[in-house]
């Protein structure tokens, strides 16, 4: 079994409403982030890929226009802008149009922090 790992970044500004650091965080404020997505699979035996980075980079392509440089809190369908539901929301863009999606990574880099999320097979 094989893992293709592909990584895109963005830049995006929100909201956060918490009990911790919360005057910092219910301002708006923004974060340099980078998704890495995993594939797993078996690479197809005429062309030797699990997928296309080709037909890869336009599927990313979409999702990291729908973020960056964005105001998180306005996206449909994420909720909380949190390193969690940015993964869940990145996975739910990109499961239907690739099926060996196995992992969606979130990071802040700059802070070291870092979800992932590994939904459904």
């Amino acid at each position: 079994m094989f893992e293709l790992r592909r990584s895109f970044r963005f830049d995006a500004a929100h909201t956060l409403i918490r009990s911790i650091a919360a005057d910092k965080s219910r301002r708006i404020h923004g974060h340099s982030y980078k998704a890495e997505i995993t594939l797993r699979g078996a690479p197809d035996p005429a062309s030797g890929m699990i997928m296309d980075l080709g037909a890869l980079d336009q599927r990313l392509q979409g999702v990291r226009d729908a973020l960056d440089h964005r105001f998180l809190d306005d996206i449909p369908a994420l909720g909380p802008a949190t390193l969690e539901n940015l993964a869940l929301w990145i996975w739910h863009q990109l499961k239907p149009q690739i099926p060996r999606l196995s992992r969606v990574t979130v990071m802040r880099e700059a802070s070291g922090d870092a979800c992932s999320y590994e939904g459904e097979e």
